[in-house]
């Protein structure tokens, strides 16, 4: 029998495979535990936004400032105007209910933005049962005078706050947009984070050109997408003392077993599972347990970082190089 289980954040987990922050399947109470029973190893809750924790603030704000005889209906946000439909307090209920429904870890997922009220928050889900918590700062910079060094300065000062607030373990989800990710990753590890998440996708806008409208574009990824935190998990690891865990395009066995190759404790899976549904967790498990027989492996662990840029035979190939021998070796389809 093949030995599928690894570790993360200090958690014991039977298999790799983590359904990542898969909103809205993780909503739904239900399909946790069908996730657990599929194989999942631990599952990341949908993530809980810093603006929504502001937009509570504001709501008793503006109702203790409007005296005991306002009326309620008008000052409750209209349909049109509440973003959000699940709000903090069901999110605590929720990371409880999971905890009583299934033995495996419950990540919560905060969302956060350099604004500030997420300490207290952090607090509130560690107290709910939470395993860990996994901080996705989602930060898009826009003003022409900030410079990289405030930008990493942000993230730092976000890590930190939280992972000294908090005893459970605390993984960042970063992007890649950073001038030196070797460097911001070690920083982030000595700001006290145990796990990074790589990496978020940024989702872009699109143009209607029906109505001239700006409106919300989200494609699911493909194995494509793999390739690039596959090349820093391998640049990376053990190098800092942390674990990493693979997002963006997780989508098969051999998805997997490619991060696990270069030093990936887990791999999360969320787009597959919102297009093809929460049991296609046993096929990937299947697949992935068949490849290791047919290669003679006892354990995942075993494969875990040998094709790293550390033990690899030619660790150039993740640098330049590989960028060099891409360009040489391409023949396109049609030449005119």
């Amino acid at each position: 029998m093949v030995d599928l289980s690894t570790t993360y954040l200090g958690l014991n987990l039977r298999s790799p495979l983590v359904v990542g922050a898969a909103a809205p399947l993780t909503e739904d109470i239900d399909n946790i535990k069908r996730m657990e029973d599929a194989g999942a190893a631990a599952v990341v809750l949908h993530s809980l936004f810093e603006e929504q924790l502001l937009e509570e603030r504001y709501a008793v704000y503006h109702n203790l400032s409007q005296g005991a005889q306002s009326s309620p209906e008008a000052t409750a946000p209209s349909p049109e105007q509440k973003i959000f439909h699940v709000d903090s307090q069901a999110y605590l209920d929720h990371i409880r209910r999971a905890k009583e429904m299934v033995d495996i870890p419950i990540i919560a997922s905060l969302n956060s933005s350099p604004v500030g009220t997420w300490v207290d928050y952090a607090r509130k889900i560690e107290q709910a049962g939470a395993d860990a918590l996994e901080l996705n700062i989602y930060y898009v910079p826009t003003d022409s005078e900030m410079t990289g060094a405030r930008v990493e300065q942000t993230y730092l000062d976000i890590a930190r706050t939280i992972t000294s607030s908090v005893k459970i373990p605390v993984a960042v989800k970063l992007s890649p947009f950073f001038s030196n990710m070797a460097n911001m990753a070690k920083r982030l590890s000595d700001a006290g984070a145990k796990g990074l998440v790589l990496f978020n996708r940024f989702y872009q806008p699109d143009i209607d050109l029906e109505t001239l409208e700006i409106t919300p574009n989200l494609f699911l990824s493909s194995s494509r997408e793999i390739r690039l935190p596959m090349r820093w998990i391998a640049i990376l690891y053990r190098t800092i003392p942390i674990d990493f865990a693979a997002t963006s395009g997780i989508r098969t066995a051999h998805d997997v077993i490619k991060m696990m190759l270069v030093g990936a404790k887990v791999t999360m899976l969320v787009s597959v599972l919102l297009s093809e549904g929460i049991e296609q967790l046993q096929d990937i498990e299947k697949d992935l347990v068949e490849w290791l027989e047919v290669k003679n492996y006892n354990a995942i662990a075993d494969l875990q970082g040998r094709m790293s840029q550390l033990n690899c035979p030619d660790p150039s190939v993740f640098e330049r190089v590989q960028y060099l021998q891409a360009v040489q070796t391409y023949q396109p389809t049609v030449i005119r």
